[in-house]
């Protein structure tokens, strides 16, 4: 890089489950990498994104949200969102604006005292209050910490979201151009892959299935110039949950398929056939050896 301006550093995002730190994420990298849902705690690992201009590039990292742990799985997670803490260049906490300050937002407030980077607030979901609601709700963390600054924001309808990067480009320090422009995240693409199967699953299963899957990519070869054959297992608890996942005649598992292999084709630029499985593993989520298995390793903290 041979500009002696240009800025370069890492943001963390953290934040309770569900207050649109994924959204935000995508809104910012500009396509999908991140896995979107409606149900809690859906982001198991720390997503990385790259944020690329001619003049700064930002690598992002996406936290799972910060909540009281109930297994193994819940304590990675936990464990993966605070380590992100370390040796960034700035904090971003974001909250939902349609929703009162919570133990949960306490909880990492305090954790986030000790911490010697800026600290952004972000009051995300702008687009679901009334403009005079938004006032009281910033009030609430006015005095919590010493913000270096607050922005409400809609991650979803992109609401500041310009206002925000700008504001961050000029607080990176100096340094080079870490990923090339054209890359989006630091993650290999198997694991993007998982992900985006794993999103359809939480989008169809709702309620009856989602945490208790994992996603498990079997093979992933480019069978010529523009096709690529994906081969995949979704990992579940119990047997009930296995009949849920393939449905009537298989066609829940024929959905998941459907909708994961339109968005693979997308982030890869190539056709995708997409085939799946579903395997019972009992307590999985409580078993460090699966756990690593499936991707989800202490090292990765």
């Amino acid at each position: 890089m041979d500009n002696p301006n240009y800025k370069s550093g890492f943001v963390a995002i953290v934040g309770r489950p569900n207050v649109g730190k994924s959204t935000f994420l995508n809104r910012v990298i500009g396509q999908k990498i991140a896995i979107m849902s409606n149900t809690a705690q859906t982001t198991r690992n720390k997503i990385q994104g790259i944020y690329t201009t001619d003049e700064a590039q930002i690598v992002f990292i996406d936290t799972p949200g910060v909540h009281k742990p109930k297994s193994k799985l819940g304590d990675y997670m936990v464990q993966s969102a605070m380590s992100a803490l370390n040796e960034v260049d700035a904090v971003l906490f974001m909250v939902n604006a349609a929703e009162k300050r919570g133990a949960g937002d306490n909880f990492i407030i305090d954790r986030l005292k000790g911490i010697k980077a800026p600290v952004y607030l972000l009051i995300n979901k702008i687009d679901q209050v009334k403009p005079d609601d938004l006032l009281p709700v910033m009030e609430q963390y006015q005095t919590a910490l010493p913000w270096k600054a607050v922005y409400p924001i809609s991650a979803l309808e992109g609401n500041n979201v310009d206002e925000l990067l700008t504001g961050l480009v000029d607080e990176m320090p100096h340094g080079p151009q870490y990923y090339p422009e054209d890359q989006v995240t630091d993650h290999p693409e198997r694991f993007v892959v998982s992900e985006l199967i794993r999103e359809k699953i939480f989008m169809l299963t709702r309620e009856e299935v989602p945490h208790s899957v994992a996603v498990e990519i079997e093979s992933m070869k480019q069978k010529n110039e523009d096709h690529v054959h994906i081969e995949a297992t979704i990992i579940v608890e119990r047997p009930t949950q296995k009949g849920i996942m393939i449905g009537k005649g298989g066609s829940m598992l024929k959905k998941i398929g459907t909708l994961a292999r339109q968005d693979i084709e997308h982030l890869l630029g190539s056709k995708v056939y997409l085939q799946l499985w579903v395997k019972v593993q009992p307590n999985w989520r409580d078993k460090a050896s699966l756990l690593k298995s499936y991707g989800y390793r202490k090292d990765d903290l």
